[in-house]
């Protein structure tokens, strides 16, 4: 059975999408079939084929299996606004059955799937429920991009305890540095290296060239345990 993760973060503009691409291109490149999916997503420009969202558009070309944008991304916003006011102003009420439904969907065709939040782990999905619910209701494993600028241990820690707290499980953390200026960069890392349960798939610098493949070169899939048909080794 295909497994799958949850790429939350510790806020928004952390690097999250570019995690996500990283994992299903280091996925693919073990010789995996990977898939991405962006659930919901808000800032987006329209095309003849309708709206599309650059960071759904991002795990598409990181993915080796092909799907319909529509199943990639079944929630699509134009204004770049929080997506629970986004839907709401379009007079749309997320779905988590829909969400299921597509899920399935993209797990039928792959070893992997990524699937990816949008804003904080708390961010609100609708009106009631944040984006924690989502790797609850799919039953995904959650890997924690942690933005690497001042403040990043607070965040980091009140999220790995929120996501234990929502009943989900931590599996790994990625280290983003958003702030290549960042004063002891590398003594938070360490501090977040002991403080932080999950172990760390690497660190990803503030890249010039930040695609896929490069971000992939700074990650270290082991701590997963994948074998080559995507389940625990």
């Amino acid at each position: 059975m295909a497994r799958g993760f949850f790429v939350t973060g510790t806020d928004t503009g952390v690097g999250k999408t570019l995690a996500a691409s990283a994992l299903l291109h280091a996925f693919g490149a073990r010789g995996l079939a990977t898939a991405g999916m962006k659930p919901v997503a808000s800032g987006a420009h329209a095309t003849p084929e309708g709206l599309r969202n650059d960071d759904a558009l991002a795990l598409m070309a990181a993915a080796t299996v092909a799907l319909p944008y529509e199943v990639v991304n079944p929630y699509c916003f134009e204004p770049a606004i929080a997506p629970h006011l986004a839907a709401a102003d379009a007079g749309v009420r997320v779905d988590l059955g829909a969400l299921i439904m597509n899920y399935l969907q993209v797990v039928s065709q792959c070893d992997v799937a990524v699937v990816e939040g949008a804003g904080g782990w708390l961010a609100p999905l609708d009106e009631e429920a944040p984006f924690a619910a989502i790797p609850a209701v799919l039953s995904l494993d959650v890997i924690l991009v942690v933005g690497l600028r001042l403040g990043c241990l607070n965040h980091a820690l009140m999220t790995a305890e929120s996501i234990e707290r929502y009943g989900s499980r931590a599996v790994a953390w990625i280290g983003s540095v958003i702030d290549p200026g960042m004063a002891r960069l590398d003594d938070n890392v360490a501090t977040l290296r002991s403080r932080l349960a999950m172990p760390c798939l690497g660190i990803v610098p503030h890249l010039a060239d930040a695609t896929a493949a490069a971000a992939a070169h700074f990650l270290d899939l082991s701590p997963l345990r994948l074998d080559l048909r995507g389940g625990p080794a």
